[in-house]
């Protein structure tokens, strides 16, 4: 069963007949509020989720058994393959043996009567022992030099979380069932990513949700919360003009009414996400996600260090687990070992990689190659890696736009788009970047990177108000599994949920 990450909330929440809501259908996520009817009391609200959570657990538990099954069902044939290969090479290396068995030939027979009636001289039996270990070192390297073969070429599978009905798992839980999801068709791998992102964003989340619930609990906003406030956006590194956004908005809310904590924090939740969508709602597709049957083609950029290769190897693990035909083009050219690693990256999903055996190539002549490749195997997702470089290099930001105008005129009717990926350690020393690189390649969308370590998780906020650009894509880990689209609404309850 293909299950397409690009457009799972989409595709799966259109098709509830029992949600409330289905307005905003070409938005990543549903509203929260058709999860649960207002007229039911907090106690009934709490019974209907655990008993959501228990059946979205058993229905997980399904699958991972199904999993194992198919793993057994491998591994048993490899055995068996194994086995016949075994079988089929042992005559090969009994003929090379020299111990004496019961069932040699007459030959070996003949020699061993003559060794029982006359003594062998110190010169034959050291020729016999050097023979022997020889013999014995072809053994054990005719063993070791499949293994060797083999795990070159398989590709990463990365361990079955383990699965355990605990508070990630009912967190997670909730979240899906407040998007309109049904507990059949909740999937393993949803359920740890949401737990990788809670866990990422964990550092970001300590520092902000305690203190505002303390702060926006008191009522109206005086002068000295207002300050506190900015102070914790601002270590969070919401940016200046999101920081003063946010704050109005809560000053005029509270101001009109009365609000508990916990209804002040679901009211700043929906404020942030609304501020996440806006540029989904104004300039850019609201959907991201490739063509079927038809060329896509992804050029990655940014600064050297913010994860392109990584993030390019990561997208294209998604792409063939969601039924693409996936296809990377290895143009950056300039730095060491660039395009091995992203043939490694290659190998782990599974996917070819076109790249130029010289070196400081042309990126240009690369990606020309990579587009005649895709078109010729009928690709449909081909992700292009850039050399990285700084936002002020003028001659290496005119090269980036030269990349640009060639895929645009050997591909004039494939679908292209230019992702920046930024490293969300940075923190507003990423905003000057995006600035510069949306100039030169017409960008897209952002990629966040490393937001499991850091707490400054609240660039996301600082780049969409500040740049008008969606997040595409964000990661929380070193995995493979460890990056997924962008979300607002899960984004925004991992951030700020106690």
């Amino acid at each position: 069963m293909v299950f397409n990450w690009f457009t799972r909330q989409r595709n799966q929440s259109s098709t509830e007949p029992q949600q409330e809501d289905s307005t905003e259908v070409s938005l990543p996520v549903a509203e929260p509020t058709t999860a649960v009817p207002n007229e039911e009391s907090p106690q009934d609200a709490a019974a209907e989720r655990l008993k959501w959570a228990k059946a979205a657990f058993k229905n997980v538990q399904q699958q991972k058994a199904g999993i194992a099954v198919e793993e057994t069902l491998i591994e048993t044939a490899d055995t068996s393959v194994a086995e016949v290969e075994l079988e089929v090479t042992e005559p090969s290396t009994t003929v090379t043996e020299i111990e004496p068995e019961p069932n040699e030939p007459s030959i070996t027979d003949e020699t061993a009567s003559d060794a029982a009636t006359s003594p062998l001289p110190f010169w034959a039996k050291a020729e016999a022992d050097r023979l022997e270990r020889l013999e014995r070192l072809k053994e054990n390297a005719i063993e070791v030099t499949p293994v060797a073969t083999t795990t070159e070429i398989e590709p990463e599978s990365p361990p079955a979380p383990e699965l355990a009905f605990d508070e990630g798992f009912l967190w997670s839980a909730e979240i899906l069932a407040a998007q309109g999801r049904r507990p059949e068709d909740v999937s393993l791998e949803e359920i740890t990513w949401l737990k990788k992102l809670r866990q990422g964003l964990d550092k970001t989340r300590r520092s902000l949700v305690n203190q505002l619930k303390a702060i926006v609990g008191q009522g109206p906003l005086n002068q000295a919360a207002v300050s506190e406030i900015e102070a914790l956006l601002l270590q969070a590194d919401v940016g200046v003009e999101a920081t003063d956004t946010i704050i109005n908005n809560l000053q005029n809310k509270l101001r009109s009414e009365v609000l508990p904590p916990d209804a002040a924090i679901a009211y700043l939740k929906d404020l942030l996400r609304e501020m996440l969508d806006r540029p989904l709602l104004q300039t850019h597709n609201p959907t991201f996600a490739p063509e079927k049957d038809t060329l896509n083609i992804w050029l990655m950029t940014g600064v050297n260090g913010a994860g392109k290769t990584t993030t390019i190897g990561k997208i294209a693990h998604i792409a063939q687990k969601s039924g693409y035909k996936c296809l990377i083009g290895a143009a950056d050219t300039f730095r060491a070992a660039a395009v091995e690693q992203v043939k490694i990256w290659g190998q782990r999903s599974g996917i070819d990689v076109i790249a130029n055996p010289g070196q400081n190539t042309d990126p240009a002549a690369v990606v020309f190659d990579a587009i005649v490749a895709a078109r010729s195997r009928g690709t449909e997702l081909l992700l292009v890696d850039t050399a990285g470089r700084l936002q002020n290099k003028k001659n290496l930001m005119d090269e980036l736009s030269k990349v640009r105008r060639i895929i645009n005129k050997k591909a004039p009717d494939a679908k292209v788009e230019s992702l920046l990926v930024l490293d969300a350690t940075l923190g507003q020393n990423g905003l000057r970047q995006a600035e510069v690189f949306a100039e030169a390649v017409q960008l897209s969308g952002v990629v966040l990177t490393k937001l499991d370590g850091t707490a400054k998780g609240g660039v996301a906020l600082a780049v969409v108000q500040q740049l008008g650009l969606p997040i595409r894509f964000i990661g929380a880990g070193e995995g493979i599994e460890d990056l997924r689209p962008f979300s607002s609404y899960e984004f925004i309850e991992a951030l700020l949920s106690s």
